[in-house]
């Protein structure tokens, strides 16, 4: 499943970079290439090309300001924002037609998490589809063009981000639906949600 959604040009970044993104003891060229190593521009006959890799590698490391500028270092030895930088370049590297990102700028330092940022909105300019995932608001508000909120694994609205503000999110986020302002009009999703809360007693 997970080959077909490359084929497909769906490219997946994980919440945890750690457990589920990285091969700490690999290579920087090994990792950015780990979801592509059989693909016959990188291997042929279940061997690796090694001069091909790395520069495949070289130019993501170039592209993506990763440092240091080592293909040959262990993964696991960079700081926290290049390690991101890593798998985020290797999600992007051949334009992906859809984009699944979870928490992308968790523990990573400022300078990092502007640039993830930016290539995010690029991706968007560029026509990909991008599904981001994120707990912090500020990032989600700046990002989206839509924001879902989900509460226990459902919906509880769809909006847009100047319908939203922070407080507004944190309620939908505790399973609470904002009381209404003056100037509010309930989107759809409110009113579904609404007329759909059950209260019960014991």
């Amino acid at each position: 499943m997970v080959c077909a959604s490359i084929r497909a040009g769906v490219r997946f970044v994980a919440e945890d970079r750690q457990v589920w993104g990285l091969f700490p003891e690999l290579t920087l060229s090994d990792n950015l290439i780990a979801d592509r190593h059989a693909w016959p521009v990188f291997s042929r006959q279940g061997l690796l090309k090694g001069r091909v890799i790395a520069a495949a590698a070289q130019e993501l490391i170039r592209s993506f300001d990763i440092r240091p500028p080592d293909p040959n270092l262990p993964v696991g030895l960079l700081s926290g924002g290049n390690k991101q930088k890593t798998v985020i370049a290797r999600a992007l590297a051949h334009q992906p037609k859809a984009l699944v990102i979870c928490q992308p700028t968790r523990g990573v330092d400022v300078g990092a998490t502007e640039y993830i940022r930016q290539r995010i909105i690029d991706e968007r300019t560029r026509g990909a589809a991008v599904l981001l995932i994120s707990a912090d608001l500020d990032e989600v508000l700046a990002l989206s063009d839509r924001i879902a909120v989900m509460y226990e694994g459902r919906f509880m609205t769809i909006l847009s981000p100047n319908e939203a503000t922070p407080d507004r999110i944190g309620l939908w986020m505790a399973g609470i639906v904002p009381s209404s302002g003056p100037d509010h009009r309930p989107s759809p999703y409110e009113q579904t949600c609404a007329r759909n809360t059950v209260v019960g007693a014991s």
